[in-house]
């Protein structure tokens, strides 16, 4: 008989944040009214209102440009490498200091699991700032050429799946290579960058070094047509993506694009199964499947598809979904109403369109935005479910017989973000791997990241790089 036990819940205090009722914009170092409209956000796992957001209008972004213009001009453009670099360690420095503030925030503010937040998120971030605080008075040896110069103002759009990883993603480089920032945050999760801000405040940056403007699309909008704004970057929807596209063609401004994402994960017939099904599950099943660069498609090998797909229904039935405070839990809560709307309808037209559907059996919270992680097999590449980014926990299997057909199907996406190869063969990881049409491809494991690696995609998974030695490239002229 299996070993029987009783669940006992392990919730994280919610008393280590202090929420406040309401947030302004974050401009030349103090916390400034808007120009009079704001919008709540929502705890997606319980929707409880949290705070009340001012968001911000073209005055209001025109104001957080002209700051971080003259913070630019008269002080961070003219500071030694070295000085900068000492401002971000102190930042990291802090991040880790709070680390645990950081993380129940972003649990409450986001749905995702707490044990995500506290082991992935906040520390990734931390590393970051340390990573390019040791880059800032060594730009010289980054082999962009004599003598690289800072760009200006950097306008930064962030999406909501990793609020507080992006910002760090698009701050610290910009700083690093004497930059200053106004950065948007996603609507539907505002709170970590305004604790940020708070952070800002406490490592005595220089007022305008670094702007936080809350909103939502108009915002965005505002941030990335402001002609004073010298480089965009955004990461978010493809759609999103082209807009941004469109709008900054033919001006002067230097953009990188971090898009959406179908990635495939190859198993082979001679991969570690049980290796192998973890990674699948690390794949698509992490931070509810809001993740650019999940491998939303398995692509398993026709002589081990069974099996496979039989541990793989095991291991999921195994996991915890709920609060995401609970540090047992292990997926929590999908981060939006709308988003849970999207989910649901790609879902029921994968099953209208024939595929096989299994979702984990598994009690819901009554409130709260909840999807059960679920499996879709017999999918072909005719398939939506196959061909469009869902966003959540949701897996399409697809089977192969060779590996030239597994890289053909692999590649047969408009999307070039990611990509997974498991095999005991070196020499198939590496000839699948050049073969693949993405950014990323990792062998014998999934989403792992560095500070020092370059990330990034092809196709309409968007251009330019962040992180590494290459992620200067963008923030330099």
């Amino acid at each position: 008989m299996p070993f029987e036990f009783e669940y006992s819940p392990a919730p994280e205090a919610r008393t280590v944040v202090d929420i406040k009722p309401s947030y302004g914009l974050f401009v030349n170092g103090e916390f400034v009214d808007g120009n009079g409209r704001s919008f709540k956000t929502v705890s997606p796992s319980t929707e409880e209102v949290l705070a009340e957001i001012a968001e911000a209008d073209e005055a209001d972004v025109d104001a957080a440009v002209k700051a971080a213009r003259r913070a630019y001009t008269r002080v961070w453009s003219k500071m030694s490498g070295a000085e900068r670099g000492k401002y971000l360690f102190r930042i990291a420095r802090i991040l880790q200091e709070r680390a645990r503030e950081f993380a129940v925030l972003e649990s409450i503010d986001n749905g995702k699991p707490i044990k995500e937040s506290r082991d992935v998120d906040v520390p990734l971030a931390a590393a970051h700032f340390f990573y390019y605080a040791g880059w800032a008075d060594k730009l010289e040896y980054a082999g962009l050429g004599p003598a690289p110069q800072p760009l200006g103002v950097a306008g930064q759009v962030i999406p909501w799946n990793f609020p507080l990883l992006m910002l760090a993603w698009k701050i610290a480089p910009a700083l690093a290579c004497g930059n200053t920032v106004v950065l948007k945050p996603a609507e539907t999760t505002p709170l970590t960058a305004l604790l940020f801000a708070e952070v800002c405040q406490q490592a005595d940056l220089p007022p305008g070094v670094v702007n936080i403007v809350t909103g939502a699309g108009e915002t965005g909008r505002a941030v990335v047509g402001h002609p004073d704004v010298d480089k965009v970057a955004f990461t978010g929807s493809t759609e999103v993506g082209k807009a941004i596209a469109r709008t900054v063609a033919g001006s002067r401004k230097k953009v990188t694009l971090e898009l959406g994402g179908k990635g495939a994960n190859i198993v082979f017939d001679d991969a570690p199964v049980d290796q192998a099904v973890e990674g699948i599950v690390n794949g698509i099943f992490f931070n509810q499947g809001h993740v650019c660069c999940a491998g939303s498609r398995l692509l398993v090998q026709e002589s081990v598809a069974d099996d496979v797909l039989t541990r793989l229904k095991r291991r999921m039935s195994t996991l915890r979904v709920g609060d995401p405070l609970d540090k047992n839990t292990d997926v929590g809560a999908i981060n939006s109403a709308e988003q849970l709307a999207k989910i649901r309808e790609l879902s029921e037209i994968g099953e209208a369109d024939g595929a096989g559907r299994w979702s984990v059996e598994c009690e819901l919270p009554s409130t709260g935005y909840w999807f059960a992680p679920t499996i879709f097999t017999g999918v072909t590449q005719a398939h939506r479910i196959a061909r469009e980014e869902i966003f959540g926990p949701v897996l399409s299997v697809i089977t192969f017989r060779t590996p030239k057909e597994a890289v053909e199907k692999a590649n047969n996406t408009p999307f070039g973000l990611s990509a997974g190869v498991w095999s005991d063969k070196g020499s198939r990881i590496l000839w699948t791997a050049s073969q693949l049409r993405a950014g990323v491809v990792w062998s014998n494991t999934f989403n792992k990241f560095d500070p020092a690696s370059p990330f990034g995609g092809y196709k309409e998974s968007g251009y330019g790089r962040e992180g590494g030695r290459h992620g200067l490239e963008a923030y330099l002229r």
